[in-house]
């Protein structure tokens, strides 16, 4: 049986759907007359404010995989695939000692401080996400995807320092942010790839994009009848999981435009005068900031399944303005991680934590049951949680919270929990880099040599 082309897509009318992978096809950039082999994806996810340390951290070595802590309890069915290392150190932040929540993201995946000298406009360093973009990204449709909860607009000054170093963890050059897409729809386009026109980011799924999909559905099922029947399942399971995406999307969005109806007066359905009227939806959050989370999680998920990217980010929520009502209370984050040991806010702090590791751990084990070559999908990637602060409530940054996700094509051996790693965030991001094949030339950041331990032949 000749082989299809890794790059093939399903195409109607400007509309086109990459296909995931199945045997009959091959992966764009393996040199001819290689044994096709997935390509090693890498996925960044972070939240703010650090963690509450003795919840976060295992107990011991021996006891990572069996008695996890409370804040990993989540990742349980998946720890045999993840690595922690504890004592990875940040980047000092003098002479910015004013500046905790301006650098916590802006150096997460830099590992280097701006320019002292330049201090309100943006000059850092190119990220790592952004360096193996350079690498692999002239083999996907999209070099990298950058996606994030709440809109980067914070506005705040610490130090001089420009605001885009609040809510920024991606440069593509020393002076150039990357901004990220925090609309599930706009994401969704991008992977659908629609040719021409503008499309309005809020509008609901029109009955002529409706009508596109099902042509683009319709071409798969007469690609279906020409493949083997092991293919024929993994494209079904796959346009399963497309279908599953737009109507959680479609679903979001019909609440959103009742709402506001309902707020502008209009009765928006046929409910009854005493039902409480709908919930007042807004994107990014949703009608539950899980929901909302995962469907964009799903999406990261669905553009590594399709090879439409290899390289992402996931700003979790950035620092300052985000709260968790899902949780039971509306304080804000950030006020809570000044806790000084106040019982309460430890326990709030607990449960944030708890609830950011839970939606990492909804996509990394989704992963794991996606079937990829001879393993899953998960065995191809490296994905990284964590967080650029240790503590929120004195700012320290001497053991960041890191979990390391996916065995990177073989790259790490994973179910490890490390106590006593020594390192730095540079060093973690040049093995990490390493890992997945990307060469470079120089250290990211403050790095000074690869952790050894991490690799699989450790």
């Amino acid at each position: 049986m000749s082989r299809i082309d890794r790059r093939a897509c399903l195409k109607g009318l400007g509309v086109s759907l990459s296909l995931p992978l199945m045997d009959s096809l091959g992966w764009a950039g393996v040199p001819a007359g290689k044994a096709d082999k997935p390509p090693v994806r890498l996925g960044f996810m972070y939240m703010p404010h650090g963690v509450i340390m003795d919840q976060f951290w295992p107990s011991s070595p021996e006891s990572f995989l069996s008695s996890p802590p409370p804040a990993l309890e989540s990742l349980r069915p998946v720890l045999d695939q993840c690595v922690v290392m504890k004592g990875i150190s940040g980047v000092p932040i003098a002479p910015f000692n004013g500046a905790p929540h301006a650098l916590e993201l802006s150096t997460w995946l830099t590992a280097t401080l701006p320019a002292p000298e330049k201090r309100n406009e943006i000059n850092i360093a190119i990220s790592a996400d952004q360096i193996a973009a350079n690498h692999v990204g002239a083999f996907t449709a999209l070099p990298s995807l950058e996606l994030a909860t709440m809109p980067q607009t914070w506005k705040e000054n610490q130090e001089g320092l420009n605001e885009g170093y609040y809510s920024h963890c991606s440069f593509s050059s020393p002076t150039q942010a990357v901004p990220a897409e925090v609309n599930p729809r706009n994401v969704l386009n991008r992977l659908f790839n629609k040719q021409g026109g503008n499309t309005v980011a809020s509008t609901p799924l029109s009955e002529l994009d409706r009508g596109l999909l099902d042509i683009v559905l319709g071409g798969a099922r007469d690609l279906r009848r020409t493949l083997p029947v092991s293919d024929q399942r993994k494209l079904d399971e796959y346009l399963d999981s497309v279908r599953s995406v737009e109507r959680r999307i479609a679903a979001i969005e019909a609440r959103q435009k009742e709402a506001a109806l309902e707020k502008a007066g209009v009765r928006a359905s046929n409910r009854r005068a005493s039902d409480s009227p709908p919930i007042e939806i807004r994107i990014p959050e949703g009608e539950k900031r899980s929901e909302y989370m995962q469907v964009m999680c799903d999406l990261n998920i669905l553009a590594f399944q399709t090879d439409m990217t290899r390289v992402s980010t996931y700003i979790g929520s950035t620092p300052n303005g985000a709260s968790y009502p899902e949780l039971g209370f509306n304080d804000q984050h950030h006020s809570n991680t000044h806790h000084n040991n106040d019982p309460e806010k430890v326990r709030k702090i607990a449960l944030i934590t708890e609830f950011n590791i839970r939606q990492f751990a909804y996509m990394v084990k989704k992963m794991a049951s996606l079937r990829e070559a001879d393993g899953t999908l998960l065995d191809n990637c490296i994905m990284m949680w964590g967080s650029g602060l240790e503590d929120g409530n004195v700012h320290t940054r001497e053991n960041l919270p890191f979990i390391i996700a996916g065995k990177g094509g073989g790259s790490i051996r994973t179910g490890r929990y490390f106590a006593n790693t020594r390192g730095n965030q540079g060093d973690l991001l040049t093995t990490l880099l390493a890992c997945a094949g990307v060469p470079n030339d120089r250290p990211v950041g403050i790095a000074t040599k690869q952790i050894a331990e991490l690799k699989a032949q450790a």
